[in-house]
């Protein structure tokens, strides 16, 4: 199972590297936030437009990065579309635990979409430039205005 995790892994990550989905700005956002993974050198700014009820309206992103960090800005806006912000805070908790290794029953149910990067918790050094996008859109969820590092 773990081979078919890391196969259908490299094959998303190639394809939203690739054909990144959302890669704009977003004139109307109502949250902007800047992100920066200093080991890996990646680079975000990520827009978020939610309503007055709490629901992800549209989320979008610019900057450069690798491969990994790019496809999980672009699985990301995908996925948290149309959720609210406390729906997206529980699937950043659950993503985060199972990237990092720290949750071993490995749900993939539980992650969707995003079950295909499971598979960088066997590139640890890889899991910030993976989780760099979501620290960002936790960020941008509570307003906050400071960059946000991976260190």
């Amino acid at each position: 199972m773990l081979d078919q995790i890391r196969d259908l892994y490299q094959e998303v990550v190639f394809d939203h590297n690739r054909n990144p989905r959302n890669f704009r700005v977003m004139e109307d956002a109502n949250r902007t936030i800047e992100g920066f993974n200093p080991l890996c050198g990646d680079r975000i700014t990520l827009y978020v437009k939610i309503d007055g009820d709490g629901i992800i309206q549209d989320v979008s992103f610019q900057g450069s990065g690798c491969a990994i960090s790019t496809a999980s800005a672009s699985l990301m806006t995908e996925i948290v579309r149309g959720m609210h912000e406390s729906q997206a805070h529980a699937l950043f908790q659950t993503f985060h635990r199972i990237a990092t290794g720290k949750d071993e029953t490995l749900n993939l149910e539980e992650l969707g979409k995003l079950a295909v990067l499971a598979g960088v918790r066997a590139y640890p050094a890889r899991v910030k430039c993976a989780t760099l996008a979501w620290h960002s859109l936790e960020a941008a969820i509570e307003n906050k205005q400071a960059t946000v590092t991976t260190e």
